[in-house]
């Protein structure tokens, strides 16, 4: 036991290094995979990048599973009711679970088990949120071979710990990730299919189908955020809802929402996918995120931004000057920063517009 927690520590004391540095997210997956595979006990695992605000997942990386089971596993996670999907364990207040945990030992009670974990020749599946300090950054599936059994509940424990590093790695990557401009460019679309393959683009669409290039252009010849977002509004239409938009970054670290409308009542009707340059509106919430803002501090530092004086805050948030005073300081802490000029000068470096009604 005792040399089982060193272990724990070490691996641990590792990723926290890991998360100072400068690291793309591809890179800190990559990472990830070298000081986890062992200690957790997996044999093949899928890496995910996610919208910081909603969770939605908008990236793929795996050198282990076939992507061409990608197709089946976003029907899956989207259409099915089943368990450990990633929302789900998101509600319950857990950052990672395991399918026999949560079938008691019983995984075939799965759909998913059924049709993609088993097939692909795996016996359990563990599924990890990476979400920290308010975002949702990423979230991993680890797979375990039939012989290893099931995962056991130190290796659960220590994936969860590892999740939280993790999180705040991928939170940091944001700030170090190179910020493009906002601009003014009108919406570009595109059309997908009920294969979710482009049946129509227009000519900006398609120069930004080449900045979100991932693995899943190799199964659907377009971007993860792509099909997703045209998966979750047949989803959303099915049951009456409004799909959400959906944040992605671009390989040129530009910030776009995509927004989606269904072209027919069928759930594999046509979808055709709006893409937007992000306003501040749409940015500022993962901003805050990224800084690891409060749900007050948030408020108080939006209140900065509309050029707020101390008193105005109190006021208008019905503080105390000295509680405005102790938020302002944990705010400009955390962005790294020493006061207002700084911190807006902060933001307009990042590309953030600073009018933000």
């Amino acid at each position: 036991m005792a040399s089982q927690k060193a272990q724990q520590r070490r691996i641990l004391g590792e990723l926290q290094d890991m998360a100072q540095e400068p690291l793309t997210p591809s890179e800190i997956f990559r990472r990830a995979d070298e000081v986890l595979r062992e200690a957790v006990g997996f044999d093949g695992v899928c890496w995910h990048g996610t919208d910081p605000a909603t969770g939605l997942v908008t990236s793929v990386l795996t050198d282990d599973l076939r992507l061409e089971d990608f197709s089946h596993a976003v029907e899956l996670e989207i259409w099915s009711e089943d368990v450990t999907q990633f929302a789900d364990i998101r509600r319950s207040g857990r950052r990672a679970d395991t399918l026999s945990r949560a079938t008691n030992g019983q995984p075939g009670l799965s759909r998913r088990f059924r049709e993609q974990i088993a097939p692909a020749g795996f016996g359990d599946e563990m599924r990890v949120l990476f979400d920290t300090a308010g975002g949702h950054w990423g979230c991993a599936a680890f797979m375990r071979a039939p012989d290893r059994g099931s995962y056991r509940p130190g290796q659960l424990a220590l994936a969860q710990r590892a999740a939280r590093v993790l999180g705040t790695a991928l939170q940091r990557s944001q700030l170090t990730l190179a910020a493009a401009p906002f601009t003014t460019q009108p919406p570009a679309v595109l059309l997908l299919g009920p294969d979710n393959r482009v049946t129509h683009a227009d000519e900006q669409a398609e120069r930004l189908l080449v900045e979100f290039a991932d693995a899943a252009n190799r199964v659907f010849a377009v971007p993860t955020p792509f099909v997703m977002a045209a998966e979750q509004a047949r989803a959303a239409h099915a049951s009456g809802n409004v799909p959400p938009p959906l944040r992605v970054r671009s390989d040129t670290g530009a910030w776009f929402v995509l927004n989606t409308s269904l072209l027919g009542g069928s759930g594999d009707a046509t979808v055709a996918v709006v893409i937007t340059a992000a306003s501040a509106a749409d940015v500022m919430p993962v901003v805050f995120a990224t800084y690891g803002l409060t749900t007050r501090e948030r408020e108080v530092a939006l209140r900065v931004l509309r050029g707020d004086d101390t008193r105005e805050i109190a006021r208008t948030l019905c503080m105390t000057t000295l509680t405005v005073q102790d938020h302002l300081k944990s705010v400009f802490t955390k962005a790294g920063v020493r006061s207002r000029r700084d911190f807006v000068a902060h933001l307009i470096a990042s590309q953030v517009p600073v009018v933000w009604d």
